[in-house]
């Protein structure tokens, strides 16, 4: 018995009978030979850990674009607060904590540059529409290693494609990544919100932090504590009515105050321009596509998608580069 199969058969001894077991994964679209140390999920970890897209994330707005300061989120540090807060749920309903891991690290791989704005940009462009959980698991299966994907297995792309509110995962580790997204960006955009002077602790309203708790630390605490509790022994993922309709309210709270703010929201028309400009100049200029994304066209994808899927996985930093490079005027050194 190898130190994978030990692994394996340890989780069976220590998780609960609604884990997500790894030797009970549905596998991977193109099979491939076993890990002799890591079962899958890690496996699908390590691969989304190590990959470009994963990188890219550090230079993905989270909400404010091109903020001045060091302290903002940005996409990747949203991911590792999502994780992070997953992970703790996870291992407390003693459920599997690296298929966990695994969705949180993937479930935001495909957002555009600029955040939700350049996402609804490419909604508009692409004929097919754009989504950024359709898109993440495109990239992961097709994209990601020039064109080979990372093969990751059914579990982690099916917690990638329904981390959405509106979606459900199959398995209690998707469910809780679902929910420990919600999480993550409500209570790091409030964070984020004040540091901007876009609001004020005490502007948000007491119903929500009487239940809640009045600091992010609190927030964090009340909402975890609260999943565990109403989720224990349970197959399924769940928060008491009191504080559900608290973080509801809180939520609906932010979109109208903070996500819809003309402060906050004052550069999305550039950064919409910008991404606009991208697509029509590579639609007419199809041949300065990189070959990778010129493959997709000879393997049969439209010209709108292979166009859409190349300005997906570009920074915020490398779409402005871009953007200034096709239409400043560079000076020219005559020597």
């Amino acid at each position: 018995m190898n130190i994978r199969e030990k692994l394996e058969l340890r989780e069976h001894e220590l998780l609960s009978p609604f884990a997500a077991f790894s030797d009970e994964s549905k596998g991977r679209a193109v099979p491939e030979e076993h890990c002799d140390i890591r079962p899958v999920y890690q496996r699908d970890r390590d691969r989304i850990l190590h990959s470009k897209a994963f990188r890219r994330l550090k230079q993905k707005t989270q909400v404010y674009l091109t903020p001045q300061g060091d302290h903002y989120r940005t996409r990747m540090t949203h991911t590792l607060e999502v994780s992070q807060n997953a992970r703790t749920i996870a291992k407390a309903l003693r459920l599997n904590e690296e298929l966990t891991e695994a969705i949180a690290l993937g479930h935001d791989l495909g957002h555009t540059p600029y955040g939700h704005c350049g996402e609804r940009a490419l909604d508009k462009l692409c004929p097919d529409g754009f989504a950024h959980n359709i898109q993440g698991v495109r990239l992961v299966e097709l994209l990601e290693k020039n064109g080979k994907g990372m093969n990751l297995t059914y579990e982690v792309k099916d917690g990638i494609l329904n981390h959405q509110t509106s979606s459900t995962p199959q398995t209690l580790e998707g469910k809780i990544v679902r929910l420990s997204d919600k999480i993550a960006y409500i209570n790091s955009d409030i964070d984020d919100a004040i540091r901007a002077q876009i609001l004020k602790a005490e502007d948000i309203p007491v119903q929500y932090t009487d239940v809640l708790g009045n600091t992010l630390r609190q927030r964090l605490n009340t909402l975890i504590h609260d999943i565990i509790s109403c989720s224990e022994g349970q197959n399924d993922i769940l928060m008491s009515k009191e504080v559900s309709e608290a973080f509801s309210g809180l939520r609906n709270f932010m979109f109208e105050n903070v996500y819809t703010n003309p402060i906050a929201k004052a550069e999305e028309i550039k950064a919409e321009h910008v991404i606009e400009h991208l697509f029509n100049y590579y639609m007419g200029h199809i041949d300065s596509l990189p070959q990778e994304f010129k493959n997709l066209i000879e393997k049969g994808f439209s010209k709108e998608r292979a166009v859409c899927d190349y300005i997906a996985c570009m920074s915020d930093q490398y779409a402005t580069n871009m953007y200034k490079d096709l239409t400043i005027p560079k000076i020219w050194n005559v020597l």
